[in-house]
């Protein structure tokens, strides 16, 4: 009987553990984001709206941040105007959103160069939960915490246009 019990008990709270309200997926009741400015210099993301700045974020970006990315592989950020063109909860970064890198205009470039644009460009959080990234490490992405990606995976949708400045 008493093993019973505990088995019982155990699935409870197991049970009870999994409707835990802390999920990555947060609720954002504010005033729609109209866009993303990222100034690579400074090092800063502003989400805009209403006329307005309404959160700023320090940002990591790719390894190798001067300059506009030209071609796959060359750990530079992008930049230029782009779109936020999709959304992927399961990113081995946390949380992602995805930006419409390459245009035409990245496409051509490249091409002339004898070589790919690269893609796969993302705003996204870390590569390890456990710690939080301190230098620009990534291959062109742009990286924020964990817990601030959440905030931007609930504030941003999809089609909002992202400037991303030297």
């Amino acid at each position: 009987m008493k093993r019973r019990h505990l088995i019982l008990g155990g699935a409870s709270i197991a049970t009870l553990g999994a409707c835990s309200p802390d999920t990555k997926f947060k609720r954002y009741n504010g005033p729609p984001v109209t866009g993303i400015v990222v100034n690579k210099g400074e090092r800063k993301m502003y989400l805009l709206g209403e006329g307005r700045v309404l959160k700023d974020y320090d940002i990591r970006l790719g390894f190798a941040p001067s300059g506009h990315k030209e071609v796959e592989g060359d750990g530079k950020t992008p930049e230029g105007v782009y779109r936020i063109d999709r959304r992927n909860p399961n990113s081995r970064f946390h949380l992602s959103l995805g930006i419409s890198y390459p245009n035409a205009e990245d496409i051509a470039h490249a091409r002339s160069l004898g070589k790919s644009p690269g893609g796969d460009i993302f705003i996204h959080g870390q590569r390890h939960f456990l710690r939080r990234d301190t230098d620009d490490w990534t291959w062109g992405c742009i990286s924020v915490s964990n817990e601030e990606m959440e905030h931007i995976y609930a504030m941003v949708e999809t089609g909002t246009p992202i400037a991303i400045n030297p």
